[in-house]
This record gives C-alpha cells, structure tokens and sequence, in this order.
C-alpha cells in the first residue's frame, strides 16, 4: 500500500494522518519512531500504561537520530535489540487542527517513522519503563490485539513485506 488518509481524535485534536510507503524518512520533522519486531515469526507488542498493546516505539530526544531513538526505545519498551530498517512513515498534519499549538510541543506536519527490527538479543523484560507487559503475536492476530489506529496496519504490513533486515 503506497499511501492511505485517515482522520483520527487523538485526545481532542483533529489530526489527518497519511502512510506513505517509503523507505527514507524527511531529514526534519520526525517525532517520533516505531518498531514491527520480528522474533520466530511472531510481532512484539508492549502493554504501555496511557496507549494499551502497541509496537515498540517513542519520541526522538533532541541529540538523537532516529535510530538511535528507536534502538533506544525498543530497549527500554521491549527489551529487545536487533537489525533495523524503515519501511515507511505516517505523516501526521495539524492543518485542520483548530486546538493546534504552534508554540508546543509538535510541528504543524510531523512525521512518525515506521522500522522493521529482526531481533538478534532479547532481554529479560524488567517493566523498568513505561510498559507493563510483553506479548508475541502472530501476524494475522495482530488486528485483534493491537489498540491503535488502522494505520498502524499499514506498518505492519509494509515490514512484513519487506523480508528480513539486512
């Protein structure tokens, strides 16, 4: 799937978000990072206290790329580590927001890069974070489980097009 638009509510604030399948992520603008994490055929998902099961992923600090704020979050989130590589990002527009913010904490048009990881090391799962449980789907229940918006889909279904990391 090349690209898709959705509307979505995320907390009160009007939002168009739009997939699009591409490999390299905007130079400026990503806020934030997102890992489909392969282990024995099965995907990642974390239980975050504020979002219920989701992939692996979070904000990129300042002094970060975004794959250190990946590798960083599936550590933290997941307890996992692995072979990386984007396959696509929602662009996420405030443009028909009317709470829009232009001194907070977002850019008008942000964009969430989405990454397959092959996991290489997983770790003991601490719930040191933000995330209380760890679970292994399969792919195909993934729709079932995953508490957040359709695009989410998209992602997935653009790692598991994508064949193992390199």
């Amino acid at each position: 799937m090349s690209s898709k638009t959705i509307e979505a509510d995320w907390g009160g604030h009007l939002v168009k978000l739009t997939w699009m399948s591409t490999a390299a992520p905007p130079f400026n603008g990503v806020t934030s990072v997102h890992a489909v994490c392969f282990y024995e055929g099965n995907i990642l998902l974390v239980r975050v206290k504020t979002r219920g099961f989701n992939l692996p992923g979070g904000h990129v600090e300042a002094d970060e790329t975004p794959e250190e704020a990946l590798r960083r979050e599936c550590l933290e989130e997941g307890c996992v580590e692995g072979r990386i590589r984007p396959v696509g990002m929602i662009e996420v527009s405030h443009e028909h927001n009317p709470n829009f913010d232009p001194a907070g904490k977002y850019p008008l048009i942000g964009y969430q890069v989405f990454y397959r990881m092959d996991i290489t090391s997983l770790h003991p799962f601490t719930r040191e974070n933000e995330c209380t449980a760890r679970i292994w789907v399969e792919p195909g229940e993934l729709p079932h489980v995953i508490e957040d918006h359709e695009l989410i889909l998209c992602a997935v279904e653009a790692a598991l097009n994508s064949g193992s990391a390199g």
